[in-house]
């Protein structure tokens, strides 16, 4: 094995790296025609029920596209059947909830997650990647409180989060309620994602941006200051994401967390005038990456150079990878990251 890769590590840690690590969310399956070979044969539940095929599954970036990191092949639903959430993901719809939360007593009745109890085959794979495979960060994750309770209150995906915002508002004992049994479940699952051996992690806040800046800091802050604070004591890189939530940065900014995630619609260097002093991750549009590779060369160049501005960049997209991509676009980018911003680095001394 390859002498192990920790730049992503150091550049999330705010140190100034010969390069800008690389990663893509979702870049574990949707356009790689391996993925999609298996996908022919097993849902993404079976997948991930099957260590060494979700190991394999996991790895196939780091070994197609020589990216930086790989991120655990999962989904942000994964752990909710262990607290009594019937849940099933529905291809061409996403998670499908048939008992959603309407009240307080049904967040009472909500168990307590044990990791080792309700995902072993999670931990199982990250012990094989990383004691046997890897010579690169394997990114754990979750999903944060306000996307779960989402999918909890309406059941499944929604455009507008009606339903959600109301319950927030309308009944914030029950509120309240579910965001402390998300928390001790994230917190409980991400604790045992990295015992197993995750050496970073990303929460993602998917939907929250939804929500305006006073109702994030009153209903959703608070659990997440919680959840981050705990989760700090474990001494490795935390990345916040969400789409759509660039609104929100500042308040990321507050938190005990070390990596603020953009989407595309947030320019870096706004960032950084806008107060974010932590290392930052992203942020090219991935629709570009259908685009002429002109295009993609120059936004790429752009989004490097406002990174290496200041210490602490991790490249990504602004959201995640999806099926129509090519796979060699994908390892031709990264090797052009790689190369451009090594060069920057060098030239800037």
């Amino acid at each position: 094995m390859k002498a192990f890769n920790d730049t992503l590590l150091r550049a999330a840690k705010g140190e100034r790296t010969e390069y800008t690590p690389v990663w893509y969310m979702r870049q574990a399956g949707r356009s790689q025609p391996e993925y999609r070979a298996i996908k022919e044969k097993y849902s993404l539940e079976e997948i991930t029920h099957q260590p060494e095929l979700c190991a394999y599954v996991t790895r196939l970036p780091v070994e197609n596209y020589d990216v930086d990191a790989a991120i655990l092949y999962k989904d942000i639903v994964t752990p909710l059947p262990g607290i009594g959430v019937d849940v099933k993901i529905k291809a061409g719809v996403g998670p499908v909830i048939s008992n959603p939360i309407r009240t307080v007593a049904d967040v009472e009745k909500l168990g307590e997650f044990n990791a080792k109890e309700h995902t072993p085959f999670v931990l199982e794979t990250i012990k094989l990647l990383t004691q046997e495979q890897l010579n690169v960060p394997l990114i754990g994750f979750a999903g944060a409180p306000f996307t779960l309770a989402s999918y909890m209150i309406e059941g499944g995906p929604s455009r507008n989060y009606n339903k959600t915002k109301s319950f927030m508002v309308s009944e914030p004992k029950a509120w309240f309620a579910l965001m402390d049994k998300l928390g001790d479940m994230i917190i409980a699952d991400i604790t045992a994602q990295i015992e197993a051996g995750a050496k970073a992690i990303q929460i993602f806040d998917s939907w929250v941006g939804a929500l305006n800046v006073e109702d994030y800091r009153v209903f959703i802050k608070p659990v997440m200051t919680r959840i981050f604070g705990e989760l700090r004591k474990e001494n490795v890189p935390l990345i916040q994401f969400g789409v759509g939530a660039s609104h929100l940065i500042n308040e990321w900014n507050d938190l005990p967390l070390d990596v603020v995630g953009l989407d595309w619609r947030m320019p870096i260097r706004k960032a950084r005038e806008l107060g974010i002093k932590k290392p930052v991750q992203g942020n090219l549009d991935p629709s570009l990456l259908l685009a002429d590779w002109s295009v993609i060369e120059q936004r790429t160049k752009d989004i490097i150079d406002q990174g290496l501005e200041v210490p602490g960049h991790i490249f990504n997209l602004g959201h995640g990878v999806f099926p129509e991509v090519n796979p060699d676009v994908l390892k031709r980018l990264t090797a052009f990251i790689h190369e451009y911003s090594r060069e920057r680095v060098n030239h800037l001394g």
